[in-house]
């Protein structure tokens, strides 16, 4: 059994920080679940572009509103307390919160926890997926 204690994982290692997001990883690739669970709050005003290409990921908006753009489609969803988005298909999206969001996020396969967007709005590919990639 795994007990974590959010208070805890905020003053960790495990609490993530980069431009327009912090995110607390609750559990990681190291706890063996087979995905990872995040606590993520995106900031007010900010533009989040993402394209997660190796990973699946689910959100549920806890507080906070704004909107998620579906780049593949144009089309644009509202974002509020309730409303779970997913990104079954490595959507390429973007999030402009209004106000500070405050998310539930899984992600599989998990991350290891220290994984930051590249410029393209994507986590690098999880090791075994590099390992079992064929040479170049």
């Amino acid at each position: 059994m795994i007990i974590r204690k959010l208070k805890q994982i905020r003053a960790s290692d495990r609490n993530v920080k980069s431009d327009g997001w912090n995110s607390a990883r609750l559990l990681l690739e190291d706890d063996g679940m087979g995905f990872s669970f995040h606590l993520t709050t995106m900031h007010a005003g900010t533009e989040l572009k993402m394209h997660y290409k190796h990973h699946l990921e689910a959100v549920l908006v806890l507080k906070g509103k704004g909107t998620i753009e579906d780049l593949g489609t144009g089309e644009t969803h509202e974002l509020k307390p309730g409303v779970l988005y997913a990104l079954n298909a490595n959507d390429r999206h973007i999030v402009r919160p209004e106000t500070d969001l405050l998310t539930a996020c899984v992600f599989n396969p998990p991350v290891t926890g220290h994984e930051v967007h590249d410029e393209s709005g994507a986590y690098p590919a999880p090791a075994a997926m590099r390992e079992a990639a064929p040479a170049s």
